[in-house]
């Protein structure tokens, strides 16, 4: 009898970039979208609306993966504190730390005898992936790296914002923030839909539910630069 090798490809592998990756073109939509918006709201010529848009792109894909890339250095350190500490406990106390990992696995459902010869053999593998994976919650799957976050979430953002800047580029003076408006929106549309089917979730919901606090965010953006008028400046 020959077993074909089945290997299946599970979502969770793609959650490092993928929620960077989101949060960057959604931000680099939303927020440079929403900038122009206002600018455009309160009077400020095509050219002004350009060379906001340009700043808005470098500075929001700076700041967002230097962001990206302390918070997820900061989640990296706090998981090797954590194993340091858990391989300094596995040293001094293997006793107690076996008895830990056999209750881990009594909770989850095994007979204490199956559980306590489930912890025996994972920790004479490797007691500290065991204890890491069961007991803290670090997987190798789901481990942290900040220069990937960084470099997806810069990249995305860059990519969100060229969205505004292309309708400042083709449309008429007049129509500029009605085009910009119109793409964003069209661009979070497309957006929701790309992430929730990366995401393995209803492309549909995830649209809705970007596109719904995208247009939140730039009509308060919009509402606030009407209150300005650059030509009383």
């Amino acid at each position: 009898m020959s077993y074909s090798h089945h290997s299946e490809q599970h979502y969770i592998h793609r959650t490092g970039w993928l929620r960077a990756a989101v949060l960057g073109a959604n931000d680099g939509i939303i927020s440079v979208t929403s900038l122009i918006m206002g600018m455009a709201a309160s009077g400020a010529s095509t050219q002004t609306l350009l060379i906001t848009c340009v700043a808005g792109l470098i500075s929001g894909a700076s700041s967002m993966a230097a962001g990206e890339y302390i918070s997820v250095k900061s989640q990296v350190d706090i998981e090797k504190a954590d194993l340091h500490m858990e391989a300094r406990e596995l040293e001094r106390n293997p006793r107690h730390e076996l008895k830990e990992l056999t209750q881990i696995y009594v909770m989850r459902g095994l007979k204490p005898e199956l559980a306590h010869e489930v912890a025996v053999q994972l920790t004479a593998n490797n007691a500290l992936e065991a204890h890491a994976r069961d007991e803290i919650g670090i997987h190798e799957n789901t481990a942290a790296n900040p220069l990937q976050a960084a470099g997806s979430s810069a990249l995305a953002f860059s990519l969100g914002a060229l969205f505004p800047m292309f309708s400042i580029l083709i449309s008429p003076e007049q129509y500029v923030a009605t085009a910009v408006m119109i793409v964003g929106v069209l661009s979070l549309v497309a957006l929701g839909a790309v992430s929730s089917h990366f995401a393995g979730t209803s492309m549909l919901k995830g649209s809705l539910r970007v596109t719904l606090w995208g247009i939140l965010a730039m009509a308060f953006a919009s509402a606030i630069g009407s209150l300005f008028n650059v030509s009383t400046f």
